[in-house]
């Protein structure tokens, strides 16, 4: 018996050893499959040097097509038709990001759960709810009904594709080694899904929840006050003064019940300012060359691998360079021998909630124009690793998706979506964004330009353009409904046919300018123009801080060079400190205050109000500012039981300035009456006090670099695999506008002239696999503030690249 033992002992323990090491518990990776030094982590460490010359065959390749990787593994493709420089796109940018491909589309898809479990099983909701996948699908249609942009999208998922079947379990990306996971095979919806997960980024924020509850509880009289349809300063993309050239439509009506409810006859989350981005050109009279200057730097989520690849495309009509979507082909910034563009957010009002009235609990049917109308379903069959699927119900309207019935608890991504009601949204349309793309890349003039943007829907951009024929321009532009002023301010009822969107602005009627007599074009996510204009795009845009500083610059720049630029794109000067620190000084009472506070005065005082990384001055303003205007508004608006949002900076910066005895000042939760005198000093101690308690004496530990705590982070926030702390300046309300984790992610600018000179750099490198030199090589340049050139090649031979190797592709 007790040899029957030891021999059981000796058969089961190594069963449970090689169950318990093959097995994933939690977020760890099974630790054989792991560990295994032919197949596991150890095969994703890579040689600094690279193979100068190598040739492989593809069978989806047309003709012969060379690859030029420089100094910075950017690659250089060089082939012989459309079909095989998007193949070989495809193929190289999977070969550097596959795992980042393959986890942003499952994001945007929500299938995390079928690689992460139940953990995901909320946002994989959300993103099904919100109609991500029924609007990719429908992107998919208008990409795939133009020839063009069928060849694009077929030829670059076969390139995915075939890398993919080229790789062994030891070649394998790391990440999916650690979340034990095997890549699947790309497909042309996913390359939509990409697409469509840049407008949920960009253009899915949504106000009108917020905003209804406000005008519940406060009425018509004071959210049009708090939340005006116009900031009080502004300094518009499009200049003060130019003149709309077109006859506009006829604007819809508002409904009776609309114009009731906000003038009165009816009485029915934060200050932070969202993504942002600059891009400005400056005609030739600005330069030292005579040509024009373009720059463009987008400010995203911070990521490694960055959300952007470096690539050229060159094929017969077409020889660009720039950054692309790793999931998606073409060139979306960049540059070619004739034009320039670049993108910054326009934050168009184009997502709208109904209220949706069911006839019953089955919601099968709901009013609309005096009348029961079907619903449609759809079954969202969710994936969750180590459990039994799930399928969600999502009823539709003609509107869109109803979202919730009933919102998950502690979700924050749901907080703005109001239950029971039916989503419109433009990303939700047909669209076919890639042709955009297709004809800048081939674009030689202003015209070329113009026909680019009328294929362009979501999520509106600002898009800015320069040429070598010494045109400059820029376009708020994308597929913008024609809807009577604020709708979609507050949500809409659903049942009433006329708060329907009611057609399109033409894209010819978009705000647009070229060749001001400024001799420059610029934005920073501020209002799109002056309210001349005849079309409602939105009520509220991005503070008009940047914007200004921007404008102030340019306009008295002479003679501007790449280099005068290259330094404006770090720039931290800050308008809101220009406009808001002498009144909050001169509110300070010295004799109340302690020792570290006065010394933190005397340094607030004698700050220059650049937001450098040694500023401890920008460190305390930054914290003063912000604990003082949630002591403004906290008490009033911020109640669990009824969402809302602050009013914006610009409406609290001007009750500052000009209406210092405001109601607004007292805080109602406390018996005495507080004034701006008292918010103010109290703001000012707090803000001494958590410096002090976190970091210790004033010195520098306060400096705004070590509390700012800028990072780049892992895509999928894996320990150890994103940056360290960066030691630099900058901050949301300056040019170089930086956070803990958002900034700058693709610094760029384009001399134009006879022959056009490229300089960019984003923070982070080439390669996806964090065992590689190119992972981050270029983040110390970024952090500095520099920028490499980027080598336009005219042909594969051309010694202006600094050639580290080439890939020769040729057909099986």
């Amino acid at each position: 018996m007790k040899n029957k033992f030891k021999a059981f002992i000796c058969v089961i323990i190594p069963i449970l050893l090689a169950f318990v090491l093959n097995t994933k518990f939690g977020p760890l990776p099974p630790l054989l499959k792991f560990l295994n030094p032919f197949t596991g982590f150890w095969q994703n460490a890579e040689k600094m040097t690279v193979a100068k010359n190598s040739a492989i065959r593809l069978k989806g390749t047309k003709d012969a097509v060379e690859v030029v990787f420089d100094d910075r593994m950017i690659p250089h493709i060089f082939a012989k038709n459309d079909h095989d420089v998007y193949y070989t796109q495809g193929y190289i940018t999977a070969m550097n990001r596959l795992w980042q491909m393959d986890f942003q589309t499952r994001f945007a898809a929500g299938r995390l759960s079928e690689v992460v479990g139940a953990k995901a099983i909320e946002v994989d909701r959300y993103q099904r709810r919100m109609g991500m996948v029924y609007g990719a699908e429908n992107s998919l249609k208008g990409m795939m009904e133009n020839p063009k942009s069928k060849i694009m999208i077929d030829a670059y998922t076969a390139g995915i594709n075939d890398y993919i079947h080229s790789l062994s379990t030891a070649q394998l990306p790391l990440e999916y080694k650690i979340l034990d996971f095997t890549p699947e095979d790309w497909t042309p919806l996913k390359c939509a899904l990409l697409l469509k997960q840049m407008s949920a980024v960009l253009a899915m924020g949504s106000d009108e929840f917020y905003m209804s509850n406000i005008m519940k509880k406060y009425g018509p009289e004071v959210t049009a006050d708090l939340f005006p349809d116009y900031p009080f300063r502004e300094d518009p993309i499009i200049p003060v003064g130019t003149k709309w050239d077109f006859k506009p439509l006829q604007v819809p009506q508002a409904p009776a019940i609309f114009n009731e409810a906000t003038t009165g006859k009816v009485k029915t989350k934060v200050l932070e300012d969202g993504i942002g981005s600059n891009n400005w050109a400056l005609s030739g009279a600005k330069t030292a060359s005579g040509y024009p200057i373009l720059a463009n730097d987008p400010h995203l989520n911070l990521t490694l691998p960055s959300i952007w690849y470096q690539i050229q495309l060159n094929a017969p009509g077409l020889n660009a360079y720039g950054v692309s979507l790793p999931g998606a082909p073409g060139i979306t910034i960049g540059f070619n021998k004739d034009i320039a563009w670049g993108v910054t957010n326009v934050a168009a009002d184009v997502l709208d909630f109904y209220q949706i009235k069911f006839k019953d609990e089955t919601h099968k049917q709901y009013k609309y124009n005096n009348a029961w109308k079907n619903t449609t379903v759809r079954l969202e069959t969710i994936k969750i690793r180590g459990a039994k699927n799930e399928i969600d119900t999502v009823f539709y309207t003609h509107h869109g998706p109803v979202v919730y019935f009933q919102k998950p608890e502690k979700f924050s991504m749901a907080n703005n979506v109001p239950t029971g009601n039916a989503l419109r949204w433009i990303a939700h349309d047909k669209s076919n964004e890639l042709m955009t793309f297709y004809l800048l890349n081939r674009g030689k003039n202003y015209n070329d330009y113009r026909k680019a943007l009328t294929y362009y829907t979501a999520p509106a951009q600002n898009f800015i353009f320069a040429s070598s024929a010494n045109d400059i321009a820029i376009t708020a532009n994308g597929k913008f409904p024609l809807k009577w002023k604020d709708q979609g301010k507050f949500i809409l009822d659903g049942s009433d046919p006329k708060n329907d969107w009611q057609g399109w602005i033409p894209y010819a009627q978009n705000p647009t300018v070229k060749n001001p007599e400024r001799n420059f074009v610029s934005s920073a996510n501020q209002s799109s123009t002056d309210p001349t204009y005849p079309y409602y795009i939105n009520w509220v845009f991005g503070s008009y801080d940047r914007g200004k500083r921007i404008n102030d610059r340019l306009k008295v720049m002479t003679k501007a060079t790449a280099d005068s630029i290259r330094i404006m794109q770090s720039d931290s000067y800050s308008i809101l400190a220009q406009d808001l620190l002498p009144t909050l000084l001169s509110k300070i009472d010295p004799a109340k205050l302690n020792a570290t506070q006065k010394e933190a005065l005397k340094i607030t005082t004698k700050w220059d109000k650049f937001f450098s990384a040694k500023a401890i001055g920008g460190s305390i303003f930054d914290m003063w500012t912000k604990r003082l205007f949630v002591d403004i508004w906290d008490d009033e608006f911020t109640i669990a039981s009824i969402p809302m949002r602050y009013p914006s900076q610009d409406r609290t910066v001007e009750l500052i300035l000009k209406d210092p005895g405001s109601k607004w000042f007292d805080n109602v939760n406390t018996p005495q009456k507080e004034t701006l005198n008292d918010l103010v000093n109290e703001a000012f101690k707090y803000t001494c006090d958590s410096l002090e308690r976190k970091y210790g004496p004033i010195g520098k530990r306060w400096q705004w670099a070590n509390v700012k705590q800028t990072h780049v982070p892992h895509l999928a926030n894996i320990p150890g695999m994103g940056s360290e702390t960066l030691m630099i300046g900058g901050a949301k309300s300056t040019i170089n506008a930086l956070s803990e984790k958002n900034g700058p992610s693709w610094r760029m600018i384009v001399e134009l002239g006879k022959t056009p000179k490229g300089h960019g750099v984003y923070p982070g490198g080439q390669s996806g696999n964090p065992g590689s030199f190119f992972y981050d090589d270029m983040l110390n340049t970024w952090a500095d503030g520099k920028l490499y050139d980027l080598y336009l090649m005219q042909s594969a031979e051309d010694k202006q690249g600094k050639v580290l190797s080439r890939l020769k592709i040729s057909k099986k």
